[in-house]
């Protein structure tokens, strides 16, 4: 049996041609995967509203930035004195979502390859 996989409910009720106008207003003029990986990063840099709080397996964290790594768009975690990459594909968002969360519906929606 395959391992079970997780992955963070939408945050929002986008329609898929919303999400697909998301990724394309982040991709335009972007030849290849990595400079679309760099595009969305860009947008969800400029656009999501941080700090803010969730929680990553039950444990309070705040959300102070997010950076491009090379698996992928991460969200810097703090709790405490302590910080944390938490890649934004697994990162749980609160109720409600911060302003700016569409562009990581629309990475999520762009990385699962729709």
């Amino acid at each position: 049996m395959p391992e079970a996989v997780f992955y963070p409910a939408r945050v929002s009720s986008l329609s898929d041609a919303e999400l697909d106008a998301l990724v394309a207003e982040a991709v335009v003029d972007c030849y290849d995967e990595h400079e679309q990986l760099s595009g969305l990063f860009v947008i969800i840099q400029d656009n999501l509203v941080t700090p803010f709080d969730t929680e990553v397996l039950g444990v309070p964290v705040v959300v102070r930035e997010v950076d491009l790594r090379s698996s992928g768009i991460a969200a810097i975690c703090h709790c405490g004195g302590l910080q944390q990459p938490i890649g934004v594909l697994d990162l749980p968002l609160p109720d409600p979502a911060p302003e700016g969360a569409q562009w990581i519906e629309a990475y999520r929606w762009w990385a699962a390859g729709s």
